[in-house]
């Protein structure tokens, strides 16, 4: 038994071998700008394309998070608590500030 189509467009392929994925299929699947897709081709041929939702890590935080974990482990008599009084201007310094880290960028960050 084969599902109904829901959604039937084209796009076409330029010289460059690129395509657009057209407004349809990118409402369809919640696709944005600079999001990943999955393309997935059945020994049929039929090609099934989903949106990437795989986290892709970021090559500066790893680099980052590596150098942090070396110290640690090289001169762990370097990690010291924060004092109480460096805590308290910090948390008036962002007192009232909410922060949704889920929220999408505005147009003019991205």
């Amino acid at each position: 038994m084969t599902k109904p189509t829901v959604i039937e467009t084209e796009s076409t392929l330029t010289d460059r071998y690129q395509t657009t994925i057209p407004a349809s299929v990118r409402n369809a699947l919640g696709l944005s700008k600079k999001d990943k897709i999955c393309y997935v081709i059945h020994q049929d041929g039929t090609v099934t394309i989903a949106k990437n939702n795989a986290e892709e890590e970021d090559p500066v935080l790893a680099n980052f998070l590596d150098f942090i974990a070396t110290d640690i482990q090289t001169s762990p008599e370097n990690i010291k608590a924060i004092d109480s009084s460096l805590k308290g201007q910090v948390d008036r310094l962002v007192a009232g500030i909410e922060v949704d880290l889920d929220q999408p960028l505005n147009k003019e960050d991205e």
